[in-house]
């Protein structure tokens, strides 16, 4: 049964704040004032807010958070859904009681965002939910969703391509893994060996990742693979290669490889997130939730998060 959240009241809100850089152990619940939308800005109640690790490796200290723009206090958390409750003045496409999805930098894990919806800035951003799409998936959508459409199309895959894709079980992979199948290609995915059901569910056939992986991934399909996205570090780009796929067709997201693109979510087409979220209303893509837990238990989910061996989104309710 899901644990309720205190509500939020027209005084007072919650949001999770670091007054420290650090690891889970530094977040912390806090009340503020309710943040009041502005000219041009819209401010969401929050239902729910979507983990990635890119939260907690941008606030782990301050050099790092320094190069996202981020000083203490903090907040905590990018990924949210939620309903518009205040409008300012001059915003056209948006009203109270507007379900939408979307980025809050930093900020995410609280009871109320602002955004300017019109400033076209990646992470500071809304998109109208559709039908279909309930708040929990739509909190998942913003980071992982960007970062995997941008890969997708470096290596453009289609039918009549076999992709090899490397960390297919964590947050990006889901979106990657199954992007890649509604475009017609073959998928393989890398995994451990608890994510092989996991992994088959989404589409791609598993394989194990470590020493051997150019030899297994030959085995499984000795006919070749065409193109390769490595989510999670720098393995998967170098199997590539000795698997013959040319550079301009391996793209990486974690970690550099020279004469490889790295994709950025912040430079996903125009499109791609409502793309997304119209596949899922048409129950062409699902995503998994492994896990939701309250704002109260913050620290605890930051932890499950932290570990990478996730399979699927986690989530936390407001």
């Amino acid at each position: 049964m899901r644990e309720q959240s205190e509500q939020p009241s027209a005084g007072r809100s919650r949001a999770v704040r670091l007054d420290s850089f650090g690891g889970p152990e530094v977040l912390n619940i806090r009340e503020i004032p309710p943040p009041q939308a502005g000219p041009g800005e819209v401010r969401v109640r929050v239902t729910a807010a979507g983990l990635n690790p890119m939260d907690w490796i941008m606030t782990a200290d301050a050099d790092t958070a320094g190069r996202f723009g981020l000083s203490l206090p903090a907040g905590f958390g990018t990924d949210y859904a939620g309903v518009v409750d205040q409008v300012g003045a001059g915003v056209t496409g948006f009203a109270p009681g507007d379900r939408v999805f979307g980025g809050a930098l930093s900020r995410a894990v609280a009871d109320f965002v602002v955004i300017d919806p019109a400033g076209a800035v990646a992470a500071n951003e809304a998109h109208h939910t559709p039908d279909g799409v309930d708040d929990r998936t739509a909190a998942t959508l913003t980071i992982a969703g960007r970062t995997a459409s941008a890969a997708l199309a470096v290596v453009d895959p289609g039918p009549g391509d076999t992709v090899l894709i490397g960390g297919a079980a964590g947050g990006v992979g889901v979106f990657a893994v199954q992007l890649a199948r509604i475009a017609g290609a073959r998928v393989i995915g890398t995994g451990s060996a608890t994510s092989s059901g996991f992994l088959r569910d989404l589409g791609a056939e598993p394989v194990a990742y470590g020493d051997g992986l150019t030899d297994r991934v030959r085995t499984l399909a000795p006919g070749g693979v065409t193109a390769a996205i490595d989510l999670h570090g720098t393995e998967t780009a170098h199997a590539a290669r000795k698997l013959g796929v040319p550079d301009g067709r391996i793209c990486t997201i974690a970690a550099q490889v020279d004469g490889v693109s790295t994709a950025n979510g912040a430079n996903a087409a125009p499109g791609a997130l409502e793309e997304i979220a119209r596949l899922i209303a048409a129950g062409e893509l699902r995503v998994p939730i492994a896990a939701s837990f309250p704002i109260e238990q913050i620290r605890r989910a930051a932890e499950l998060q932290a570990g990478r061996h996730v399979h699927g989104k986690v989530v936390i309710d407001l």
